[in-house]
């Protein structure tokens, strides 16, 4: 068993699992939408970034824009709740709230396009 591909399918799945969490429930309930799970997805998407990179093949390419897109997508979204909970004299409203989720969940689709790029790469790996 490789433990450096362990450590790499660990975080991607783990990446995709928080952005899940924080999605999960209405899309307007603040309540419902935890901002700790929000920073966890941030710093383990950060995380499983700078293990894709030095990965040369086409595949690695693919999974490293999957990266950065679920990244710029999860920090504007922290930015959002940010600046709704501390700059914002409505605060935390159903509409930044709606904007939040809406924004972890075009991560979420980028994780999951990194989830199946592993599957698939997994499952056409052969031994040599």
């Amino acid at each position: 068993m490789n433990l450096e591909k362990v450590v790499f399918g660990f975080f991607v799945v783990l990446a995709a699992t928080l952005n899940f969490g924080f999605f999960i429930g209405d899309i307007d309930d603040p309540a419902l939408h935890n901002p700790y799970e929000l920073f966890a997805a941030v710093v383990v998407n950060l995380i499983a970034t700078v293990l894709k990179f030095g990965d040369r093949t086409q595949i690695g390419a693919v999974h490293l824009a999957t990266s950065l897109v679920a990244d710029l997508q999860l920090i504007a979204a922290a930015i959002f709740f940010g600046y709704a909970t501390l700059v914002s004299t409505a605060g935390m409203n159903e509409s930044w709230t709606a904007s939040v989720v809406s924004l972890s969940g075009g991560a979420l689709l980028a994780n999951i396009v990194s989830v199946v790029l592993l599957v698939v790469e997994t499952v056409s790996f052969h031994r040599g």
